[in-house]
C-alpha cells in the first residue's frame, strides 16, 4: 500500500509532461522574439514602413509614440524617404492608426507628400501586405527595394518574416522602446503565440 501511495497516477505525469512542454516551447518561442528585437539596418534604405498599433481619444498611445519618436529619429537624417503609414481605424479608435500616424509625423516636420496612408489593415500581415501594394502602386517595387520596419523591439521578428513573405527581399528594421511596462510584459508574453500563429495562417 505504501508504495502505491508513493507513485504519481500516469495521467499526473502525463500533464506534467505536457506543461513541462509547453514551457519549454514557449521558451524556445520567447528566444526567437527576443533575437530579434533590436535595431538591424544595412544598405541604404529607401523606404520606412511604420507598423500601426492603437490609438487613443487624445493621441498615439505610449507603444504607438515610442514608434513615432524612433522614426523621426531615423528620418532627421534621411528627410526623403518615402514612408508607409499603416493601420486602419478600430472599433475604439477616433481616427486610423495611418492617419494619426502622418499627422503626428507631419506635425514634426515630415514632408506630406512622402507619407503614403494604409488605412485598410487590421493585423501586421495586413500592414506589410498593403505596403508592397501601396509601394507597387508608385513604381517601387518590394522586391527591388531597400525597406526600414519601424516597430516596437517584441514586434520585430513577426515583422520581418511577414515583410519576407510579402514580397520584401531586402528588409532593415528599427526597433523602438516599449516606455510603458505593463504593455511591453504584456506583448512578450503575447508575441511568442502571435510569431506561431503567423507563421501557420499569415501567407
Amino acid at each position: 500500500v505504501g508504495s502505491y501511495q508513493g507513485r504519481r497516477p500516469r495521467w499526473l505525469n502525463a500533464l506534467l509532461t505536457l506543461i513541462l512542454a509547453g514551457v519549454l516551447a514557449f521558451a524556445m518561442l520567447l528566444g526567437v522574439v527576443l533575437s530579434g528585437a533590436h535595431s538591424s539596418v544595412s544598405g541604404d534604405p529607401q523606404v520606412m514602413i511604420v507598423l500601426g498599433c492603437q490609438v487613443k481619444p487624445w493621441g498615439p498611445s505610449v507603444l504607438l509614440q515610442d514608434r513615432l519618436d524612433t522614426a523621426l529619429a531615423y528620418l532627421q537624417d534621411h528627410p526623403d524617404m518615402t514612408v508607409v503609414a499603416c493601420g486602419g481605424q478600430g472599433a475604439d479608435e477616433p481616427e486610423s492608426e495611418a492617419r494619426a500616424i502622418a499627422g503626428y509625423l507631419t506635425e514634426h516636420g515630415v514632408s506630406k507628400g512622402n507619407i503614403l496612408l494604409d488605412e485598410d489593415s487590421h493585423n501586421t500581415h495586413q500592414n506589410l501586405k498593403n505596403a508592397a501594394r501601396l509601394l507597387s502602386e508608385e513604381k517601387l517595387e518590394p522586391a527591388h527595394t531597400q525597406v526600414v520596419v519601424v516597430s516596437n523591439g517584441f514586434h520585430l521578428t513577426r515583422a520581418r518574416m511577414l515583410a519576407q513573405r510579402c514580397g520584401f527581399e531586402e528588409v532593415s528594421t528599427l526597433a523602438a522602446p516599449e516606455s510603458h511596462l505593463p504593455s511591453r510584459l504584456k506583448m512578450y508574453l503575447r508575441e511568442p503565440l502571435a510569431l506561431v500563429k503567423s507563421f501557420v495562417a499569415d501567407r
